[in-house]
C-alpha cells in the first residue's frame, strides 16, 4: 500500500493499525467518531461514548469514494459502501443488503490549502479500497480487482428478458454498485437475437477487462459461442466472464451464488449476490462442453442439455414469459398432466476412465478445443463406454453447473471447473406423483435421496444421445436446438468466469 505508516498519520497513530483518525457525522455533523482502519475491518467508536465501538468486516465492503462536503468550511466526505449479510424477516436465510457510511472530515483550518481535507479523505478511501480487496484466505483464482484496467467492463443487457426487468435492474442496481466498486463500465442493450454474438464476435477485447450479462442464460449462450467464433478465440475465450441474473430461470446466477456457500435467496437478493461477487469476486476457471449436432454443426455450452421433460418445459413456457419464473411451474403442472415418453439411445464415458483419447477422433478443419474423446456419429463410441439399453425415456439431463432455474438445485456436487458433465435419466414408467416430488425435492438437491428406482444419476466426461422418437425438443443451455443424435465432452477450465 501506497499509505504513509501508521505513525505518520495526519489524525494520529493507532497500535497495530493502518490509519487512525477523526471524522463528524456527515448528515449532521454533530457526533464525533474515531475512526480505525486495520487488514480486516474499519471500527467506528463514538467518542461520547467510549464503550461502544462497531466493526465493519472490510469482507463485505464494495468500496469506498472521497468527495468535497457541501458545506463551505472546505469539509470532504468519505463515503464507505458495505453489503453484509443479515437475516430479514419473511427471508429464509441472511442475505446481503446495502450500508452505506458517510463521515465528514474537517479538521483543517488551514485557508492557504482548501484541498487538505480532500486529500486527507481520498487517502482513507484508498486505503479501505486496498485492504476490503485482501482476500488471503483464498488459493485459487485471481481477484478481479487485480487485472482490472481503466478501461471496465462491457455489460450487455437484453431488456426483453424475464418480464422485461432488466433495464430495471440495471437502473435500481448495478450501476450504483458499478459505480461503488470504481468499475468503469459501457452499456450495451441487445435489440435482436443472436445481437451479443455478433457484438463479441468483432469486439475489440483489448478494450474491456471483462465482459458481464445482465440478462438469462440465453445471453450469456450467445456471448460464449460469439467469442468461440472468433480467429483468435483461444485469447478471446480468456476474456472473464461476469453473470448477473436478469431473466426467468437465472441458473447460472443461482450456481454462482451457491459455490460460496450462502443461503440460498431469489429475485433481487440473487441479483444483489451477484453484483456483489462481480465486483468483489475471484477470476476462476469455467468448464465448457463441445456439443456436436448430426447436422455437423458445433456448439460450446456452460449450463445444461436437455432432452424430454425438461427440454419440453422450458420451450413451451416461452407462452407464459410474462409471468416470470412462475412460467416453469404451469409448463411443468400442463407437461405432467400429458407426460410424454420418447424412445432413445444413450451412451457415456464414465468419469472415472483414465482414457486420455478415442482411438479414432475427428479430422475435421475445425481446431477448436479438439474433441479427443469423441469419435464421429456414424462410428460406434469406444469400448470404454457405458451403453445404456435402449429404451424409452421420460428425460434425460446432462449438468454442468448446480442449479437447472433459480430454484433447482439439480447437480448439487457440482462446480463450475469440476471437470464433470452431471448426467441424469428418467426412465418410462415413473408415476406422475413421484416425478412432481422429483422436481420438488429439486428445490433443496435432496432428489437422489429418495431412492427412486427410474431415476439414474452418472457422473461422466462425455456421452452420445441418439433419440429415437420422431418428434421432440431438444435444448442446450434452454436454447432450443436442432433435433436429431448428438455427443458431447467437457473441456475443463476452457473459459474465465467471476466468481466465489
Amino acid at each position: 500500500m501506497d499509505e504513509p505508516d501508521a505513525a505518520h498519520q495526519r489524525n494520529g497513530p493507532a497500535a497495530g493499525a493502518s490509519m487512525h483518525g477523526l471524522f463528524t457525522d456527515a448528515d449532521t455533523g454533530r457526533l464525533t467518531h474515531a475512526l480505525t482502519l486495520s487488514d480486516s475491518c474499519l471500527t467506528v467508536q463514538n467518542i461520547s461514548s467510549p464503550s461502544s465501538s462497531e466493526h465493519l468486516d472490510l469482507r463485505d465492503c464494495l468500496g469506498s469514494r472521497a468527495h468535497r462536503g457541501e458545506c463551505e468550511d472546505q469539509s470532504a466526505d468519505l463515503c464507505v459502501y458495505f453489503y453484509p449479510c443479515r437475516h430479514r424477516w419473511m427471508a429464509s436465510g441472511p442475505v446481503r443488503q446495502r450500508d452505506e457510511r458517510s463521515f465528514r472530515l474537517a479538521l483543517s483550518t488551514d485557508d492557504n490549502d482548501e484541498d487538505a481535507n480532500l486529500r486527507e479523505a481520498e487517502r482513507w478511501a484508498r486505503a479501505i479500497r486496498h485492504n476490503s480487496a485482501r482476500r488471503p484466505e483464498h488459493t485459487h483464482g485471481v481477484l478481479f480487482s487485480e487485472v482490472r484496467r481503466p478501461c471496465g467492463v462491457m455489460v450487455l443487457v437484453n431488456p426483453q428478458s424475464g418480464r422485461g426487468q432488466a433495464m430495471a435492474f440495471y437502473n435500481g442496481h448495478i450501476q450504483r454498485m458499478l459505480t461503488e466498486a470504481d468499475i468503469p463500465h459501457t452499456l450495451f442493450i441487445t435489440e435482436r437475437q443472436n445481437h451479443a454474438r455478433d457484438l463479441v464476435r468483432s469486439a475489440d477485447l483489448t478494450q474491456w477487462d471483462a465482459l458481464v450479462i445482465l440478462s438469462g442464460d440465453g445471453l450469456l449462450f450467445e456471448v460464449v459461442n460469439g467469442l468461440m467464433d472468433r480467429p483468435d478465440w483461444e485469447k478471446a475465450i480468456q476474456t472473464p466472464l461476469g453473470i448477473l441474473p436478469g431473466g426467468s430461470g437465472n441458473a447460472l446466477a443461482a450456481s454462482v451464488h451457491h459455490y460460496t456457500r450462502a443461503s440460498p435467496v431469489w429475485g433481487e437478493d440473487l441479483l444483489t449476490s451477484c453484483g456483489f461477487l462481480l465486483c468483489k469476486g475471484l477470476i476462476s476457471k469455467l468448464d465448457l462442453i463441445s456439443i456436436r449436432l448430426s447436422s455437423g454443426a458445433r456448439l460450446f455450452s456452460f449450463l445444461s442439455l436437455a432432452w424430454g421433460f425438461v427440454a419440453d418445459v422450458d420451450i413451451e413456457s416461452e407462452q407464459f414469459r410474462q409471468i416470470g419464473a412462475l412460467r416453469f411451474l404451469l409448463s411443468t403442472l400442463l407437461r405432467l398432466a400429458y407426460l410424454r415418453i420418447y424412445q432413445g439411445k444413450l451412451a457415456f464415458l464414465p468419469a472415472e476412465s483414465q482414457r486420455e483419447s478415442a482411438s479414432a477422433g475427428f479430422s475435421t478443419a475445425d481446431s477448436r478445443l479438439p474433441d479427443h474423446l469423441l469419435v464421429p456419429l456414424e462410428q460406434p463410441v469406444p469400448q470404454d463406454w457405458t451403453l445404456v439399453e435402449e429404451q424409452e425415456f421420460v428425460l434425460v439431463l446432462a449438468m454442468f453447473q448446480s442449479h437447472l432455474g433459480e430454484d433447482l438445485l439439480a447437480a448439487p456436487d457440482a462446480r463450475a471447473d469440476d471437470g464433470l458433465i452431471h448426467l441424469f435419466y428418467v426412465t418410462a414408467g415413473i408415476s406422475r406423483t413421484m416425478l412432481l416430488r422429483l422436481f420438488w425435492a429439486m428445490q433443496s438437491g435432496t432428489h437422489l435421496d429418495w431412492g427412486c428406482t427410474h431415476l439414474v444419476y452418472r457422473r461422466v466426461r462425455a456421452l452420445r444421445l441418439e433419440p429415437l422418437s420422431e418428434a421432440g425438443v431438444m435444448t442446450v443451455d434452454g436454447e432450443r436446438v436442432e433435433y436429431g443424435p448428438l455427443q458431447a465432452q467437457v473441456h475443463r477450465g476452457a473459459a474465465r468466469l467471476i466468481s466465489a
